[in-house]
């Protein structure tokens, strides 16, 4: 069982960091972080859905038409990266756009969010999103699931 790990040569170096050692975070990781984040399309349809409105993941798996938990996989990636935030509401999971504190990666965030709404796939993915608010019952959503609500989007 071991013989094949027998031949691999891992090493590992570790990294500690004291009280006084703080890591420091500059522009080209969270630059990197926000690129990383939108060079996928599904990505780009989630945070073009949630740019001026909180929306529960229910919705996503509706109008995007994937399951569940690659959606989840998805906004766990733009959490991770500080791009949306995530809020519980008994089982539900809602999810909105916050704004990275760093200048320059706020503007790369925005200037994507100002280009998706012209984007026709985009645009029809947010018209998918209009019919569900307006007529839920168009859509196969679970029962009691909440109305996607307007938020101001909000800078970390």
């Amino acid at each position: 069982m071991f013989g094949l790990y027998a031949s691999l040569h891992i090493y590992v170096k570790a990294h500690m960091i004291g009280p006084g050692m703080a890591r420091k975070k500059n522009r080209r990781i969270a630059l990197a972080a926000i690129f990383r984040a939108l060079a996928d399309e599904t990505r780009l349809r989630l945070v073009n859905l949630v740019a001026d409105r909180e929306i529960c993941v229910c919705y996503f798996v509706q109008i995007l038409g994937l399951n569940q938990p690659k959606i989840s996989r998805h906004l766990a990636y733009l959490r991770r990266a500080g791009i949306v935030a995530a809020r519980r509401q008994g089982r539900w999971m809602h999810y909105r756009i916050v704004l990275p504190r760093d200048h320059a990666a706020a503007s790369v965030l925005q200037a994507t969010l100002a280009h998706l709404k012209e984007q026709p796939v985009m645009k029809a993915d947010l018209a998918k999103l209009t019919f569900a608010c307006c007529e839920p019952e168009g859509f196969a959503l679970p029962s009691r699931a909440p109305q996607p609500s307007l938020v101001q989007i909000e800078a970390r």
